[in-house]
């Protein structure tokens, strides 16, 4: 009978045990993967699944803990979002633009990353990515992808006029020597005879060809004007520089460095500066661009443009990253007979400076989610472990800076980016972009640049203070070269 008590009272405590251990663990991450219960990551973008997939598949092997993507609408996301979440069915981490991240935040959407590894620093990450991933002070996502504005150029166009170039000025030498000869001669025909014996076939390296290039390309928007007037174009040749001007987008680096909207980060109201003399001086050279360049607006897109560079009816054009893929698919698929360049945004003038727009994509730990550490460790997985492989799987470019990728144009993108401007996150400046559009397209039909600029300061800052706001005029600046104009003519 003791035996049989001490038995009975051995399985209640083995039995104790297995209960009391299972009850402890019920709220570790490994307990959750083991009752079939992954985490989500929700995503908007069809173009990431098989990157997603891939990275969830290659985690879940080395890790044994499981992630499920799920593609979903992006229509009224961040809503779709916290409607699941409040449900108890929300995503454990997703993917979203920088310029949502404020509603998300205020939402409890998202928090503070914790970063335990420390890689979202700037050994890591340029200055853009960081500044977008950052509210009130506070890293709040991991950097993903990003988009900016690049200069495209067709290369095949660029190189033949170096080689004619380097050609032009050799015969050009040749000329002051015959020149030299005749009179050092003395007469013509003993000059001829010593050029003919001095004659040398001009042989026209690479290396002198990139350097002429480097020269070609312009600097400035003044410098695309000058280029226009001087080139002989190829017959097939549309125009020497057409772009999307009905895209904010695409404009926007006209005047990036001169106005301020929220600051870097794009998170302080206190931080608003759109109407200055700079930013008018820049508009005034871009309302220039009209008369060399007759474009309407409501006749182009972006797809449109991007695909007369591809037959190359253009030479120069303002693309996104995107453009590379969808480019090297045409040449791929024997669409595309040319070479092309990637440079960064020209300035717009010696003394006036350009800075893209930049949109970071990145992704965000929901601040409901019961497993961060877990979800983190993934969200980390996916952005910079596995980075390496973003572009060959997706076309689109890592927000990690140290990246070595085969295809050297993606660099430039890169060095683009890194001076960019990140879209403000503020949701009190969420309609300000359309309301730079517009002024835009009334500049460039021809509206005045002073009072187009002033409205639209005093819109948006109406919009941010809750009371109406007016700005004090500034005197309309005048271009360098107007004023040298002037000077000529009272000369």
């Amino acid at each position: 009978m003791k035996k049989k008590i001490i038995s009975i009272f051995l399985i209640i405590c083995l039995l104790a045990v297995t209960y009391f251990s299972v009850g402890a663990d019920s709220n570790d991450d490994t307990t959750l993967f083991e009752s079939n219960k992954p985490l989500q990551l929700w995503y908007t973008d069809e173009a990431l699944t098989n990157y997603v997939e891939s990275a969830a598949f290659d985690y879940q092997e080395e890790t044994g803990n499981k992630i499920v993507p799920v593609l979903v609408s992006g229509l009224e996301y961040l809503e779709e979002i916290n409607t699941a979440t409040l449900e108890g069915e929300g995503p454990d981490l997703f993917i979203v633009s920088n310029d949502s991240l404020e509603k998300a935040y205020l939402a409890g959407l998202a928090g503070e990353i914790a970063d335990p590894e420390g890689i979202v620093n700037q050994n890591c990450y340029p200055k853009a990515a960081l500044s977008a991933v950052t509210y009130k002070d506070k890293l709040i996502a991991y950097p993903f992808y990003y988009e900016t504005s690049i200069f495209l150029y067709n290369q095949t166009y660029i190189e033949n006029l170096a080689k004619d170039t380097i050609e032009a000025e050799a015969n050009a030498a040749e000329g002051e020597a015959a020149m030299e000869a005749i009179e050092a001669a003395g007469s013509e025909e003993a000059a001829e005879a010593q050029v003919v014996a001095e004659a040398k076939t001009v042989e026209v390296t690479e290396e002198e060809v990139a350097k002429t290039i480097d020269v070609i390309i312009p600097a400035t928007v003044e410098e695309i004007l000058t280029f226009a007037e001087e080139y002989d174009a190829p017959e097939q040749v549309e125009a020497v520089f057409k772009w999307d001007v009905s895209d904010i987008f695409y404009n926007y680096f006209v005047v990036g460095n001169y106005i301020t909207v929220g600051g870097d980060a794009g998170d302080d109201s206190n931080n608003i500066h759109i109407y200055n003399e700079d930013a008018m001086k820049c508009l005034a050279v871009y309302q220039k661009l009209n008369q060399f360049f007759s474009i309407e607006p409501k006749e182009v897109s972006y797809d449109s443009i991007l695909q007369e560079f591809i037959e190359g009816k253009t030479v120069f054009t303002v693309a996104t990253t995107d453009a590379i893929k969808k480019i090297e698919d045409a040449k791929a698929a024997g669409e595309f007979a040319y070479d092309y360049g990637v440079a960064t945004m020209p300035n717009v003038s010696g003394e006036l400076q350009s800075r893209s727009l930049s949109v970071t994509n990145a992704v965000v730990i929901n601040g409901y989610n019961e497993h961060k550490e877990v979800a983190e460790d993934f969200a980390k997985y996916m952005t910079y472990d596995k980075a390496e492989s973003l572009y060959d799987r997706t076309g689109k470019i890592s927000a990690r800076k140290d990246i070595i990728y085969d295809n050297k144009k993606i660099q430039v993108t890169l060095a683009e980016y890194e001076k960019s401007i990140p879209i403000p996150k503020m949701m009190e400046t969420s309609s300000f972009w359309v309301h730079l559009e517009i002024a835009f397209a009334n500049i460039w039909q021809g509206a005045d640049i002073n009072e187009t600029l002033r409205n639209l300061s005093e819109q948006v800052m109406t919009g941010v203070t809750g009371t109406e706001y007016k700005e004090e005029i500034l005197p309309t600046p005048i271009l360098e070269e107007e004023t040298e104009q002037e000077s000529d003519m009272e000369e």
